[in-house]
Parts: structure tokens; sequence; C-alpha cells
């Protein structure tokens, strides 16, 4: 496996994971690649460093940098689609359990819909066969 620090148009510098360079440039000509912020696929690889470690202290210290931008990607990755459910389905407050029975069982017109519920409402709305998943919380949320 090989790890590559690409970067896409709009600037935005991200890693990924690749069995060969063959299977890189494959998947960059298929436009499979794409920017976990923008989500653009005009991406290419970054300058690297070659990573060269001669102690268990550079290892660690390497493997805590790639934990923290898979945590950085993942967190981007969560803020896009929060913004995508925000900005493309109504937002119904806390008659989010009532809207969505309404429209599970065809009393309304299928859309998307985000809002409040307490815990026993999803346990109910699941039991039933509604289809719900919560918006992610992201480390914002928490200050």
């Amino acid at each position: 496996m090989i790890r590559y620090q690409l970067v896409c148009k709009c600037k935005n510098e991200f890693e990924s994971w690749f069995r060969s360079s063959d299977d890189f440039e494959q998947q960059r000509k298929k436009g499979l690649l794409s920017c976990p912020q923008c989500g653009g696929s005009d991406v290419s690889k970054a300058l690297m460093a070659p990573n060269v470690s001669t102690s268990r202290k550079k290892k660690q210290i390497s493997a805590s940098k790639t934990q923290t931008n898979a945590m950085e990607e993942l967190n981007t990755a969560l803020r896009n689609y929060r913004t995508h459910v925000t900005e493309t389905a109504d937002y119904v407050g806390d008659q989010f359990a009532t809207e969505a029975r309404k429209i599970h069982y065809g009393d309304e017109p299928s859309r998307g819909i985000y809002g409040e519920a307490q815990v026993s409402e999803i346990k109910e709305l699941h039991d039933e066969g509604v289809e719900v998943l919560p918006l992610p919380s992201l480390p914002e949320d928490k200050n």
C-alpha cells in the first residue's frame, strides 16, 4: 500500500492509500477520486518528502499525524453531509416523528425532512419500519 498526499484544485490537502502508483492513476483518470471538502474530482498528488523513520518515536509521531488527518477528513465529510441535509431537506422542528410517519404511510408527499425527536420516538419509528438517521454531532457542537 502507498500513501499519497493529495491536493484538490480548491487547495485542500488530504491523504489517501492506494495499492500502487498505477492504481492511483487509474482512479484519477476515471474521476473516482474526490476532495472531502468540496467534492471536486480535480485531484493530484502533492509534493511529499519521503517518510524515513529511524526510531520507534518517529513512527509513533507519524501514526499520530495519520490519525489526526483521518479525523479531520471524517469531520469534513460529516460537516458536508450535515450541510447537504440542512440545505436540501425541510426543517420540521419537534414534529419530526409525526411528519416522518405521514411521509412513510403516504399521507404526505415524499421529501427529505429533519428536526428533533425523543429517543423513545425514534425507537417507535424504527419499530414501524420508518427509516431515520441522526444528523452527525460535530466537535464544534460540543464547545
